[in-house]
């Protein structure tokens, strides 16, 4: 982006988004006006957010989402939704194009995400399935 924020399309519950990735975020974010349009369920949550330059805001919680992002998906996702209009308003002060949500840390541990910033891609490594083991207990 124009801001430097590093800019990724993702799709969560089959609906694609476009996202900035903040490495500094501990939760993916997405915002509060968006609830129907990414089909989310959500609950109000007694913690209250903070950063880029707002505080103190409420928020909510959506659970067991799908994300995908490139190839890479997870089933069980968990979101914090809340107001992004301050985020929005400052990208499109800058002329940057405003943005869903936030990709944060929460996803990045999950992927093992590695940021090559000088070709600027993210990589993000397969989740592997556990495989299933039968246990054989004797009678």
């Amino acid at each position: 982006m124009v801001t430097n924020h590093l800019e990724l399309q993702a799709k969560i519950n089959g609906v694609k988004g476009v996202f900035i990735l903040d490495t500094g975020a501990s939760n993916t974010c997405v915002g509060l006006d968006l609830l129907d349009y990414f089909k989310l369920t959500s609950e109000i949550s007694e913690i209250k957010a903070a950063g880029a330059g707002a505080t103190d805001m409420e928020t909510y919680t959506s659970e067991n989402n799908y994300l995908k992002i490139g190839d890479w998906k997870i089933k069980n996702c968990d979101l914090v939704l809340f107001d992004l209009t301050h985020v929005n308003t400052a990208l499109t002060q800058h002329k940057a194009t405003k943005v869903h949500g936030i990709i944060g840390a929460d996803v990045l541990e999950k992927g093992k995400a590695f940021i090559d910033y000088d070709r600027k891609v993210l990589y993000l490594k397969k989740i592997k399935k556990k495989k299933q083991r039968t246990l054989s207990l004797p009678f």
